[in-house]
């Protein structure tokens, strides 16, 4: 059975950091991307970030701020969150998909996951 589990949510002020984890257990982190959602109040779901196999990515919204990183050993993916902004406030939701997700490649597009955590609440507010 496919668990994600998500922590590490909370309330920060803006210019703040976060760190998020999925604990992932099911699957081999080697033969499946992971990838990072959010959702917003009245807003779609959407990629933020995601590691392949070989490869990771950021959406244009997070790319400097956000780093992605992977501890097999643990089968956690992480995400650090640096220079927080009000407009950084959702649910966040990591994701895996069915199957092997291929070399060099992870994608932003929630179509292309199958297993959803909960999520974790980040607020960014003074």
């Amino acid at each position: 059975q496919v668990q994600l589990v998500e922590s590490g949510g909370g309330s920060v002020q803006p210019g703040g950091s976060l760190k998020l984890s999925c604990q992932v257990s099911g699957l081999n982190l080697g033969y499946h991307m992971i990838g990072w959602f959010r959702q917003a109040p009245g807003k779609e779901r959407e990629g933020v970030s995601c590691f392949g196999i070989g490869q990771t990515k950021h959406a244009d919204s997070v790319q400097g701020r956000f780093t992605i990183s992977r501890d097999d050993a643990k089968n956690t993916v992480y995400l650090q969150m640096d220079s927080l902004t009000p407009e950084d406030t959702a649910v966040y939701y990591c994701a895996a998909p069915q199957y092997y997700s291929g070399l060099y490649y992870c994608g932003l597009d929630t179509n292309e996951y199958n297993y959803w955590g909960q999520g974790t609440q980040v607020t960014v507010s003074s």
